[in-house]
């Protein structure tokens, strides 16, 4: 009969050859469970679903008026936006009362000065009856947006052109584009601030496996989300069919916009990022040694110290050149790019993402630390909690000047979608801002005490040499023959050694986490480490849906002009048509006016168009134009028409500086002595 010696842990019972402690693995479990279970309840509320993402751009005005009956074929459809878009010839179309496209097909480009204008060129003689105008396009922040009004010529009537079932962006689609812009934000997060954790607060992180991984898998999250984004955005933006993600000829022209640019650098981006990951775990992490960097040998050269030290400097500046490329990237292509004060909203975007990444990403690190791999030492987390304090600012910050440049007026917080979001995101950076505070309290309690590495080290090691010698013994068997020392070893013997290595293994894992555990300032660190990231998690996930909300000053914009799709009054642009009779030969005619937006304070566009009785284009030796505001004693003011083609002559930068009852005046010669002068009021808001 064979027996051997089992070694038991101080203070424990006896455990089976084999088996290892269960707390610890199921502790991990539970809490990587209880984070996964929250992110999927968070996505599948946000974006499984729901109604499409509101885009950041708006129809704020159309010609005609959606809804309106005009009396006589207009000669072109004209759309307002609230902010600069990207269209094309197929963007607006103009359908019959029978379905059948009736446009001209090619995009007119009217924008002037803070005004963005499309239209779509109709042909003469179009009969009475209903059209209807189906538009989409994709606003400077990368978002799509579409819609569909109807106007009436004569008389409305019934009509069967087809409307869109669904707004581009949402459906499937625009679901799983929501959830890879997800993706990449929380991969950018845990990329950069897993980086910037290694590098500032605990060195010695590039050396553990845990934290190899968690940087590895940002980095891999972000690059599979990002592809995602490139192969979704021609049926995101435009059919909504996920069959067109192998569209190759969809690609090729999503590259060639802002977005796609955006996202193809940040591919590049990303394969500089793979190397700075290489050298960071790799020829970094040979170079630290214990805790907090130190190679800690006395006998260290200064040659070895100054090599660490250079590649420590290559790595930083590396490292803060991809963050800020890959920051940029969004900056670029999103709600910094358009809008008030890009030159200033674009860097202030770039300093925000980075100091929110720094801050989730190396909380991230630190409760990967905390959990798995050695202990942290005390001057990690006090530096990582200096860093995130100083992060924490630059978010505040930013963030204020972000949500001045977004809502605008403290009612707007209440009364629209994105200011009640962005109530909800500063509701939970105050939370996580006050969990951080018990963190701090923690860290601060860290140094009260003795070092608790250098007590397990010792723990661990005398807990060694008390086990050493009955794991190492030989067993005794009763009644057994020696081994023959000249013959092979026999297979049970290396059946028991492999057994013994388990349970060294298990038994290490053991007082590992019984050392962790009696320590409750560290205790108390996790726990709130912890509920920071899930704090963390939830914010991330607001912060994805606010990007893709219409801004609250934009909101606000089509509210006071009517609503989406509607034109009010103020953004109409002022179309006067002006009979005139100068008496000669071919003196009558008809004169028109467009004056656009017709408001004060902006830089108006005026197109004057000349047409004889019959309502042919005929060009005549002079025009001009003037206004005149009595009740303010201004003017006349004279306005410097050039002569574009036949009979069209057109003006930019029309200024009227204040709103009232202005008299417009127009001068028509048709010969050397045939001349009329004719004079109607604008209103100008």
């Amino acid at each position: 009969m064979t027996t051997t010696t089992v070694p038991c842990a101080p203070g424990s019972g006896a455990r089976a050859p084999g088996t290892r402690p269960r707390s610890a693995p199921r502790t991990r479990r539970s809490h990587a469970l209880r984070l996964l279970v929250l992110a999927a309840a968070l996505l599948g509320a946000l974006f499984g679903g729901a109604a499409p993402a509101s885009a950041h751009a708006a129809l704020t005005g159309s010609t005609p008026a959606q809804g309106s009956v005009v009396q006589s074929a207009p000669e072109q459809v004209t759309l307002t936006f609230s902010e600069g878009v990207a269209m094309g010839d197929d963007s607006i179309r103009v359908l019959d009362p029978k379905g059948k496209r009736v446009d001209r097909g090619k995009l007119r480009d009217l924008c002037s000065g803070e005004t963005v204008k499309y239209g779509a060129g109709l042909p003469p003689g179009l009969p009475d009856g209903t059209y209807t105008v189906a538009w989409q396009a994709v606003s400077a922040d990368s978002h799509p947006v579409s819609g569909a009004f109807t106007f009436s010529v004569g008389a409305p009537s019934e009509t069967s052109a087809p409307l869109p079932q669904q707004q581009v962006g949402g459906g499937v689609v625009g679901a799983l584009y929501g959830i890879a812009r997800y993706i990449a934000y929380a991969g950018f997060v845990v990329l950069v601030g897993g980086a910037a954790f290694v590098l500032v607060c605990r060195p010695a992180a590039a050396r553990v496996r845990s934290v190899q991984r968690l940087v590895s898998q940002g980095w891999a999250a972000l690059t599979a989300a990002t592809i995602a984004m490139l192969l979704l955005r021609t049926p995101y933006t435009t059919s909504g069919d996920l069959a067109d993600v192998f569209d190759l000829g969809g690609l090729k022209q999503v590259i060639e916009t802002k977005p796609g640019a955006a996202l193809v650098s940040r591919l590049l981006l990303l394969a500089a990022a793979a190397l700075f990951v290489a050298v960071l775990f790799g020829a970094y992490a040979r170079a630290q040694g214990g805790e907090g960097g130190e190679s800690g040998k006395a006998g260290e050269s200064g040659e070895v110290a100054k090599r660490r030290k250079d590649l420590t400097f290559g790595l930083a500046v590396g490292g803060v050149i991809v963050a800020v490329g890959l920051a940029a990237t969004w900056a670029m292509a999103e709600h910094a790019s358009t809008g008030l004060q890009t030159a200033i909203a674009m860097p202030v975007d770039v300093l925000h993402l980075l100091a929110v990444a720094t801050w989730l990403g190396g909380l991230t690190a630190l409760l990967v630390s905390l959990y798995r791999g050695p202990s942290v030492a005390r001057s990690g987390v006090r530096r990582f909690s200096r860093l995130a304090f100083g992060s924490v600012l630059v978010v505040v910050a930013t963030g204020v000047y972000q949500s001045w440049r977004q809502v605008g007026t403290w009612k707007a917080l209440t009364d629209t979608s994105y200011g009640r979001l962005l109530l909800i995101k500063v509701a939970l950076v105050v939370v996580l801002v006050g969990v951080a505070w018990f963190s701090r309290r923690w860290t601060a309690r860290l140094g009260e005490g003795p070092a608790p590495e250098a007590e397990a080290a010792a723990v661990l090691e005398r807990s060694a040499e008390d086990t050493a010698p009955a794991e190492e013994a030989e067993p005794v068997t009763v009644g057994a023959a020696p081994a023959d020392a000249e013959g092979p070893q026999r297979p049970v013997d290396a059946a028991r050694a492999e057994q013994l290595a388990r349970q060294r293994a298990a038994l290490a894992t053991a007082r590992t986490k019984r050392i962790r555990d009696a320590d409750p300032e560290r205790s108390g660190l996790r726990r709130t480490v912890l509920a920071e990231a899930s704090v963390a998690v939830v914010l991330l996930a607001v912060t994805t849906v606010l990007t893709a909300t219409e801004p609250a000053r934009t909101e606000e914009a089509v509210k006071a002009a009517g609503g989406a799709g509607q034109s009010a009054e103020a953004n109409q642009p002022q179309v006067l048509n002006i009979p005139f009779d100068t008496g000669g030969a071919r003196g009558k005619g008809t004169a028109r006016i467009d004056l656009d937006p017709g408001r004060s304070g902006s830089a108006n566009a005026l197109h004057l168009r000349i047409a004889d009785q019959n309502g042919k284009t005929m060009d005549i030796p002079e025009v001009q134009v003037s206004f005149t505001l009595k009740d303010k004693n201004l003017g006349p003011l004279p306005v410097t028409l050039d002569h574009v083609s036949e009979g069209h002559w057109s003006a930019r930068d029309v200024q009227l500086p204040v709103p009232g009852q202005w008299q417009l005046s127009l001068v028509v010669r048709t010969s050397d002595i045939d001349q009329v002068t004719e004079t109607r009021n604008v209103k100008i808001n």
